[in-house]
């Protein structure tokens, strides 16, 4: 037995994490649930992943694992057992059902072997959850099911095709994953009454916030600017992550349309980002960029003048953009087109880096964007609250002790069971 299993209240302790995204995922849940599970590793657990195929944000396989049904990888210590499922390249819900199906499907036919102290899953996906769920079930350990969107909500919101019928459907699952459960994590409070709605003692409710999972920028920003064709004096605003529908793009896409003096910049993929590029047809100031590399993506967050979190006006209490926290990390103000009733709106209230606009109103979001370009200043002081409010609240150290947190409570025996 090494050292570190023998020592630390995690040593020997079988975990198994079910979670479709994972690396080498950059953005969205992946990042997350790579480093939990690799921070386990190190404390001495034994843990093994449940996961996809890579494929986000893009809804495309990446090219190394097309064609693979079936395959076991060992990254940081941790045995990752990925299984094949089918990978929609747009939304509806009749494909966002498949897409669930296929993930539920593979995972419960051939789940990872052996069994586990405890099971941690992701959602979404909704099939993610129900797997994390039946294998616990299936041999009567805890299951922590960790609340990153509410699909049901999603669905009802983000305005997806024949979103109204999969959202009773999407409420099902989410119930069956989460009323079982020993804890159910939330990343954030505005959760807490959609998990309660769903059955949820409110008693096995625990807030696990995202951490930021990047590091802050390293390059020269007026060199990032010059490398990326950005001139000094034109104002730019970017925004990064998925292109999905809840996202509600078209509004930097039509802010770029009414003010050619502005660069707007979309990097990431999604399945909207065709749609997008139609929609910027002719407009010269709207770049399209790929996702930049883990080594440069905080320094082009940097170089930008703005940051841009958009999302439709009836997207309320569904989810909080994981790119916050790359976001704050960045050190420049963001401004959030969002409804002001929402999470993502308390997060950067919180934050105190950011304005708040009016969700889909491209004119409101132009006259902040050109606030702060003409008061350098004064948007380098709001952009200066991200990192203080990320060392406060939002740093790895603290985000990993909250899971391990979560492991004590459902393990009561954790602690010194190995120095009998």
């Amino acid at each position: 037995m090494s050292e570190v299993s023998g020592t630390s209240p995690l040593g020997g302790r079988r975990l198994l994490v079910v979670s479709t995204n994972y690396a080498p995922e950059l953005t969205g849940i992946g990042p997350y649930a790579t480093q939990l599970a690799e921070h386990w590793a190190v404390s001495g657990a034994r843990v093994r992943v449940l996961a996809g195929l890579p494929h986000y944000p893009s809804w495309r396989v990446e090219e190394g694992y097309r064609g693979v049904w079936r395959t076991v990888e060992i990254r940081g210590g941790v045995g990752v057992h990925r299984r094949r499922h089918y990978v929609p390249p747009r939304q509806t819900a009749l494909r966002r059902a498949a897409f669930e199906a296929s993930v539920l499907a593979t995972g419960l036919f051939a789940p990872p072997p052996g069994r586990p102290d405890a099971v941690v899953s992701q959602m979404p996906s909704l099939a993610g959850g129900v797997i994390g769920a039946r294998i616990a079930r299936r041999h009567r350990v805890p299951h922590i099911p960790v609340v990153q969107d509410l699909m049901g909500a999603a669905a009802a919101q983000s305005g997806i095709r024949g979103g109204g019928r999969a959202a009773a459907v999407a409420a099902a699952a989410e119930r069956y994953a989460l009323r079982g459960a020993a804890l159910v994590g939330v990343i954030h409070e505005s959760f807490v009454p959609g998990v309660r709605a769903l059955g949820v003692d409110p008693g096995r409710i625990r807030i696990v916030p995202n951490w930021t999972h990047v590091q802050g920028p390293t390059a020269d920003r007026a060199a990032t600017r010059a490398r990326l064709g950005w001139s000094e004096s034109t104002p730019v605003i970017l925004h990064s992550g998925n292109m999905g529908l809840k996202q509600g793009l078209e509004v930097l896409v039509d802010a770029a349309r009414l003010a050619p003096d502005v660069r707007v910049v979309l990097m990431g993929g999604g399945n909207q980002r065709d749609a997008l590029r139609a929609r910027a047809e002719r407009l010269p100031n709207v770049d399209f960029l790929e996702p930049a590399g883990a080594e440069e993506f905080t320094d082009v967050l940097a170089a930008a003048d703005v940051l841009a979190v958009t999302q439709r006006a009836s997207v309320l209490d569904m989810s909080v953009p994981s790119k916050l926290t790359s976001y704050f990390t960045s050190a420049r103000p963001v401004i959030a087109s969002v409804a002001d009733e929402g999470g993502t709106a308390d997060e950067v209230r919180r934050s105190g880096a950011g304005l708040l606009v009016a969700p889909e109103d491209p004119v409101t979001l132009l006259e902040a964007v050109r606030k702060l370009a003409a008061d350098p200043a004064a948007a380098d002081a709001l952009g200066a609250e991200g990192p203080r409010y990320v060392a406060r609240h939002l740093s790895r150290e603290a985000g990993l002790a909250r899971f391990d947190a979560l492991l004590d409570e459902v393990l009561p025996a954790t602690r010194g069971s190995h120095r009998r």
